[in-house]
Formats: C-alpha cells, sequence, structure tokens
C-alpha cells in the first residue's frame, strides 16, 4: 500500500511537472498582444497567470526585450540583466525530460545577447549567443523531433552562414556552424508544422531576406500578405515599412507607415517615437527637405535612446544643405561629432562623413549627386536619373568621388533595366577603386554578382561575389561581404 502512494505522489508530480510548459489561451493571448506592441497588456495577462511555467518566463523575457529594442532604456537594460538572471535560476528547477527546458534557457540567452549587442556590448553579446547555439544544438540532438527549437537553430544558422570569409576562422573555433539554406528551410518547417510559434518564424525569414539575402518577387507576394494578416500588429507593421524602405520602395513604405501612425495614436499600443524618424527619412528622399527636417526634430524631442542620433544630426545638415541653407547646416554637422554613440551602422557612417566631407569645396554637382542618392535610396529611379542626366564624371576631382558617381548611376540604370549601362558604370567604379580602401569597387561587384545571378550566368556571378571578399577595409565591409556570402551559399 505504501508503495502504491509513493508511485502515486510522482505520477501526481511528473504531471504537474509536465504542464509547466504547456501554452493556455491566457498566455496565448499574452503571445498575440506581445507581437502587437501591446505591451501593458501583455503583462497584465502574464501577471494574471498564477502559477510561474516556463512558457511565462519565456513570454516575460520576449516583453523586456521588445521594449528594450523601442526605448533604449539604459537603467532598464541593468535591470534586464539582473532579471534575466533569476529567470534561469528559476527555470533550473524544472524537469530535464521536457524538451522545452533547454530551449526557453537557450532563448534567454538569445535574448541577453541580443539586448547586449543593442546596447554595444558585442563581446558579452556574442558569448552569450554562443552559449545558446550549444545549448540549441545539444537539445536537438538529445530531442530530434521537437520542432520549436528550429525557430532559434534557424535564425542561428543564417548569421553564421552568412559570416564573412575572413571571419570563418572564428565561427569554427568557438564551434559554430551554419548554412543560410538550412536556417531558412528550417524558419519554414517551424511556420508550417507549429502555428504557435508562426509569427516569429516567419518574421525571422521575412527579415533574413530583407537584410542578407533579399527579396525574390514570389518570396515578397508572400511577405505582403503576410503583412495583410497583421494589420493590427503595430510591431509588424513596423517591420515592414522599415524592410520596404530597405528595397527601395519608399511609397509602399509610406503606405505602412499610416497604419503604423493609426494604431499608435490607439490606446493600449506602445509608443514609438521611431516612427517620426520614418517619416523624415521617406520625406529627404523624396526632396522635401523642410518636412524631413522637422520630423527629424520631433524625432529627437521625442526619443529618449542613443542610436540614430548621429545619423539624425547628418540628415538635418542635409536637409539645410541641399536647402542651400549651409549656414544653418553647420549647426547641425558639428552636433554629429559630440552626440548620440556609434553601435549601429547608420551613425558609424555619419561620424565618418563628418570627418571626410569638407563644405567648402562642395559644389553643385555634390549636391546634385546626394540627392540622387536620396530619391534612389526611396526608390525614386526616374528622378534619380533625371538629377543625374547633366553630372558628368569630369565635375568630380577625387577618385573616390568619381567612383561614387560611376557606382551610383550603374545602379540607377540597373533598377531602370538598362543593364548593359549599369554593367559599364559599375565596371568603371571597380576600376576607380583598385587601390583604395573605398567601398564602390565591392558594392559594384555585388551588384554585378545579383546581375549575373539573374540571369543565370553561375560562373560570373560567382567571380563577381567572391570578389566582393577581397576587398578590405572599407565602410560597408562587413555588410558586403554578409550578402556576398549569403548569395554564393545559395549559389552552392
Amino acid at each position: 500500500m505504501r508503495r502504491l502512494i509513493v508511485v502515486f505522489l510522482v505520477l501526481i508530480n511528473f504531471q504537474s511537472k509536465a504542464n509547466d510548459f504547456e501554452w493556455n489561451p491566457l498566455l496565448q493571448k499574452a503571445y498575440t498582444s506581445l507581437w502587437k506592441l501591446r505591451l501593458q497588456e501583455t503583462r497584465a495577462l502574464l501577471a494574471s497567470q498564477k502559477n510561474t511555467s516556463g512558457i511565462k518566463i519565456y513570454l516575460q523575457s520576449y516583453t523586456d526585450l521588445i521594449e528594450l529594442m523601442v526605448t533604449e532604456d539604459k537603467a532598464d537594460f541593468e535591470q534586464f540583466l539582473d532579471t534575466q538572471s533569476s529567470r534561469l535560476t528559476l527555470l533550473e528547477d524544472f524537469p530535464d525530460t521536457s524538451p522545452e527546458k533547454q530551449w526557453i534557457i537557450a532563448e534567454m540567452y538569445l535574448h541577453l545577447a541580443t539586448a547586449k549587442l543593442k546596447f554595444g556590448h558585442e563581446v558579452k553579446g556574442a558569448w552569450n549567443l554562443i552559449k545558446a547555439s550549444k545549448l540549441l544544438e545539444s537539445n536537438a540532438k538529445k530531442f530530434p523531433n521537437f520542432i520549436p527549437q528550429q525557430k532559434s537553430l534557424g535564425l542561428i544558422h543564417i548569421m553564421v552562414g552568412s559570416i564573412p570569409q575572413n571571419f570563418l576562422w572564428v565561427a569554427k573555433l568557438l564551434g559554430l556552424k551554419g548554412s543560410v539554406k538550412n536556417g531558412l528551410q528550417e524558419l519554414k518547417n517551424v511556420s508550417k508544422n507549429e502555428p504557435r510559434y508562426a509569427i516569429e518564424a516567419n518574421i525571422m525569414y521575412y527579415l533574413a531576406h530583407a537584410y542578407i539575402l533579399g527579396f525574390t518577387p514570389l518570396i515578397l507576394q508572400d511577405y505582403e500578405q503576410f503583412l495583410e494578416k497583421n494589420d493590427d500588429s503595430l510591431l509588424i507593421q513596423f517591420l515592414g515599412v522599415t524592410t520596404y524602405m530597405k528595397e527601395g520602395n519608399s511609397s509602399q513604405a509610406s503606405v505602412l507607415l499610416k497604419k503604423c501612425d493609426a494604431l499608435n495614436a490607439q490606446a493600449g499600443y506602445w509608443a514609438f517615437p521611431f516612427l517620426q524618424y520614418l517619416h523624415a527619412e521617406i520625406e529627404i528622399q523624396k526632396g522635401s527637405y523642410m518636412l524631413a527636417s522637422r520630423y527629424y526634430q520631433m524625432f529627437l524631442q521625442q526619443y529618449k535612446g542613443f542610436n540614430f542620433i548621429k545619423d539624425t544630426y547628418y540628415k538635418l545638415f542635409l536637409c539645410f544643405w541641399l536647402n542651400n541653407e549651409d549656414t544653418k547646416a553647420i549647426t547641425y554637422f558639428e552636433k554629429i561629432k559630440t552626440q548620440g554613440s556609434t553601435i549601429v551602422e547608420a551613425d558609424q557612417s555619419a561620424l565618418r562623413f563628418v570627418e571626410k566631407f569638407n563644405v567648402s569645396v562642395k559644389n553643385e554637382a555634390h549636391k546634385k549627386l546626394m540627392k540622387a542618392r536620396l530619391a534612389f535610396d526611396g526608390g525614386y529611379y526616374q528622378k534619380a536619373k533625371e538629377l543625374m542626366t547633366d553630372l558628368k564624371e569630369n565635375q568630380f576631382s577625387l577618385n573616390t568621388e568619381k567612383a561614387e558617381y560611376n557606382y551610383r548611376k550603374g545602379r540607377v540604370y540597373q533598377k531602370l533595366h538598362e543593364i548593359t549601362l549599369a554593367e559599364e558604370h559599375f565596371e568603371k567604379a571597380i576600376v576607380l577603386s583598385q587601390n583604395a580602401s573605398i567601398s564602390y569597387g565591392a558594392l559594384a561587384c555585388l551588384q554585378l554578382g545579383y546581375i549575373f545571378q539573374e540571369t543565370k550566368q553561375k560562373e560570373k556571378a560567382k567571380y563577381y561575389f567572391e570578389k566582393v571578399l577581397t576587398y578590405s577595409k572599407h565602410e560597408y565591409k562587413n555588410s558586403a561581404d554578409n550578402k556576398a556570402k549569403a548569395a554564393l551559399n545559395t549559389l552552392n
């Protein structure tokens, strides 16, 4: 009889532990609210969940992380580090028999890595990423049929698979493995077979295409349907704005940005001042420089974070410089040197601009080239072509400027499907960039790689993608190398 009682108590305990990683309608509602960026509602729902389950801890961590990404509050960041430590301690008491335990612990480390990288702690963030990767690989061996972990593994495999060739030894030394193709497949597997995690997996899948691989027409069509399906999610619509802008389609980004404004004005959605910055970016690309300047100034007034500050002052300089108000422009030019941080690439680029730019020697040709560049970035290709029609290479004195002129003209022709002219200008940019640490040769090689990839000339595409990796010490090396490496992976 005593033995039966012991067995009964063990079974009860096992049953209670088995429920530690189960979803219930309340947690599902909190998860949905999280991706809509209704964070106060998310926290209230999680607080009403009385027992401390593994899923609750996972969602609490995600909520804190997303808030940090939006606010960049340094005090909240320090609190997040302490809270994550407590959460990891709690998770250690959960049963090892469940595949969710090690996976959620790995997720905690991924969240820590993301936050630390965001706040400029690259080395500490990298170690958390490595720890998460090793935990996930170990869990995949122990529980190979546990599909949710493929969401996290897929992201890491894409990141590692797109590491530039000259950094591969670091990945191998640390035991990191990756393949862009396998990572994408893992994300698709989650989105198809684990509906509960489909939103996350889809976001990662589309962002990988936006920032590393580029969109094919079919994947872009799928992405548009995903955005329409989630039109009440401020976070997903915001990501839609940024990815369309990345694709050089500010007209479509502007449509989504209006949706973001409407959602942001509703009660319950998290305040999102970065929307003002995006408005400014679209207006400066359209050539509405004074309207853009007002949006940039609104962003600076509302935003409490530290990223994109140097970039904003750089853009304010451009607004007034391109509007021929050079004296006023200089006041913003000087602020680039002292304000903000240099964690993100946009701020690093703004600081490099200050170090190299001499207002006194710039003429109308330089202003026109900058206007064309901004118009091109927004997808206003015909306008960019018109701005460059009267520009000639001999109007620029430095090889760097001549290389930029040819690269940007090549990009305009490429987008307008005048491929022969595009190739000619890209080749000129490559020649002008030889023996110099400037980016335009590498970027021209990347675009030629894409041209030959699209026309199924595999060997030529491979040649130019590999040539991208041979350029050293230029300002876009990491992003250019990542894209070239990812493209080479798809060719193999």
